[in-house]
């Protein structure tokens, strides 16, 4: 079971409401809405898509990462490491 099913409901209406804005940009594109504006939503829509990436890491780390950790052994290993890594991405981004 993911570590995200318990709130699965939340987070697809979280991505239904991101893709709510991403829909509103390609009309304020077509509609030749000003500049300011389509950015400004833009940084509404990367908001949202952030928080949502970091409340899905907090479900894995809390579910995934800690099961993983009280087995020990490689695969602790593996699921700490591939955490770390999708930490890594999220800053970069």
């Amino acid at each position: 079971m993911a570590g995200y099913t318990h709130n699965k409901q939340d987070h697809l209406r979280r991505l239904r409401r991101v893709e709510g804005q991403v829909r509103g940009l390609q009309r304020m594109v077509e509609d030749d809405k000003y500049c300011i504006d389509i950015l400004t939503q833009v940084s509404a829509a990367t908001s949202a898509l952030q928080s949502f990436a970091l409340s899905l890491l907090e479900e894995h780390l809390a579910h995934c990462v800690a099961e993983a950790t009280v087995k020990g052994g490689p695969e602790a290993e593996a699921k700490i490491k591939e955490a770390s890594d999708a930490i890594a991405r999220l800053v970069r981004s």
